[in-house]
């Protein structure tokens, strides 16, 4: 990559000889660059120069400029946190799909994404981890119909976040990983709007118009600044599939990024649990069982158990809603079959294991004693 001196922090590796007037360079390529070098660049007037986009230490290369525009954006959201942190959570996750929606009529008129406004849009919520654990699983009760596309991304950032938080990231890089769910559909504003508003089957030629828009997203943000790479991988990759069969560049298993990995999880999930104006929604535990059976192909088996695992450590005694209207409270959960728990039905007190009873799901979680952690 090509900056200027001015960018330049120690660690930065060169690339390319750093010319003068004489046969021998100023700095020869390959140098580790000290505070030292960079003084002397300066001197020189050296206007660019050629290093790589890993430092000697095999971490990840901001321009210095980057860094102090990280520093107060960072700052920036640490009041917007205080801020909005007083908000119930369902009311701030509203109030993030009603900016959510205003930026995105933004980008259909043509406006580059604004990386701060994003931050102080999606960064407060995610950080709220605790209200997050507590409402993972009935998330999609907040969406509606019309505005499904909206919920959805706020969504799945929240849901991005999460499994990377159960995945063991550190803070940092689960917020990260929110930041792509985030941003992952931001492309679908470069796609006619009479598709992405219609209310029936998209047509075959709908469909590969709307498969393009991992690559409009990574193009929308590909040169944002404050945004890690693997962020804008994910962005690109995150309708890539294990065996290959994704889109937009047909990636299979080791190609695919982690970051990606997650967001395909977390996309298909909410999109099939939510009610869309042409597809009816799905039993959450409905939907987590043909995501086990996905991950024997498309999806990375870790991510899904670790997923599923996350969603449905629900403790003794929550009660809940049978797919045959019958009602229980479950009393055992295997931990190989976590979809699948044993149930005492209210009517009886019989007990159900859900394993002997295939055609037999969760519909609803009613009541849960206490947050799923």
């Amino acid at each position: 990559m090509q900056v200027s001196p001015l960018h330049l922090i120690p660690g930065c590796v060169l690339m390319k000889d750093v010319e003068g007037k004489t046969s021998r360079p100023i700095i020869p390529k390959q140098t580790v660059l000290t505070e030292q070098h960079i003084v002397v660049l300066q001197k020189f007037l050296v206007k660019t120069v050629h290093v790589s986009p890993k430092l000697a230490d095999g971490s990840e290369y901001q321009p210095k400029e980057e860094e102090m525009q990280q520093r107060k954006s960072d700052l920036l959201e640490t009041n917007l946190r205080e801020e909005t942190s007083s908000l119930p959570f369902a009311a701030h996750y509203q109030l993030a799909v009603k900016q959510y929606k205003a930026l995105f009529v933004s980008w259909q008129n043509g406006s580059a994404i604004d990386i701060t406004q994003v931050r102080k849009l999606i960064i407060p919520l995610l950080g709220r981890m605790k209200d997050i654990s507590q409402a993972i699983y009935t998330i999609h009760h907040y969406a509606t119909r019309e505005d499904y596309f909206f919920h959805h991304n706020v969504a799945v950032a929240i849901l991005s976040a999460y499994l990377g938080y159960k995945t063991g990231y550190a803070k940092g890089e689960w917020l990260q990983v929110g930041l792509a769910g985030f941003l992952c559909d931001c492309g679908m504003a470069r796609i006619d709007p009479a598709i992405v508003k219609k209310h029936h089957f998209l047509t075959t030629e709908d469909l590969l118009e709307v498969k393009k828009h991992p690559t409009y997203s990574y193009r929308l943000t590909e040169k944002l600044p404050t945004i890690k790479q693997a962020v804008k991988q994910a962005v690109l990759q995150h309708h890539e599939r294990m065996d290959g069969s994704g889109y937009p560049l047909g990636l299979s298993k080791g190609k695919i990024h982690r970051y990606a990995r997650i967001v395909a999880v977390c996309d298909m999930y909410h999109a099939m649990i939510c009610d869309r104006l042409y597809k009816e929604k799905q039993s959450p535990f409905k939907v987590m069982e043909k995501l086990r059976q996905e991950q024997f192909s498309k999806l990375d088996p870790d991510v899904v158990h670790t997923f599923v695992q996350g969603i449905t450590n629900f403790p003794v005694g929550t009660k809940v809603k049978l797919s045959n209207a019958m009602i229980g409270e479950i009393v055992f959960t295997d931990a190989n079959k976590p979809t699948r728990p044993m149930i005492r039905l209210q009517d009886n007190d019989d007990i159900m294991a859900l394993q002997n009873h295939p055609t037999v799901y969760i519909e609803e979680i009613l009541e849960s004693s206490s947050s799923i952690d």
